[in-house]
């Protein structure tokens, strides 16, 4: 049933947007917009899988679910840092709003490769 699990997936992504931004905010006040959101994009991608493994799809396919993860979030990081770089550099947006940008952005497409790595269904 993908309903449920949607839901558990928007749940555990806010969760995780909440903690991986507070960290993006807090490294903000000592390192350049890259380095944070670097930095903080590490700490989500672990979140990420314990979220998605335990709360979301509440499974895993072994090695391959352990592998697949840091390259969806690696995808995702890509196109997030490239939205954030348009944002700030090119359309003026804060640094402070661009990850939130990026985010909307970037959740669908994160979504349906982390069903495909956790149950084998995209």
């Amino acid at each position: 049933m993908i309903a449920p699990r949607l839901s558990r997936f928007v749940i555990s992504g806010g969760l995780n947007t909440l903690l991986t931004y507070a960290v993006y905010l807090a490294l903000l006040q000592l390192l350049p917009y890259r380095i944070s959101y670097t930095i903080s994009y590490l700490c989500g991608i672990v979140i990420a899988y314990a979220l998605n493994r335990y709360f979301v799809f509440r499974g895993h396919r072994g090695a391959w679910s352990i592998a697949a993860l840091p390259l969806i979030y690696l995808a995702q990081f890509l196109l997030g840092l490239f939205v954030i770089w348009v944002c700030v550099e090119k359309l003026g947006v804060s640094d402070i709003v661009a990850p939130l940008v990026a985010i909307m952005i970037s959740v669908p497409f994160t979504y349906l490769l982390s069903r495909w790595a956790f149950l084998g269904k995209a």
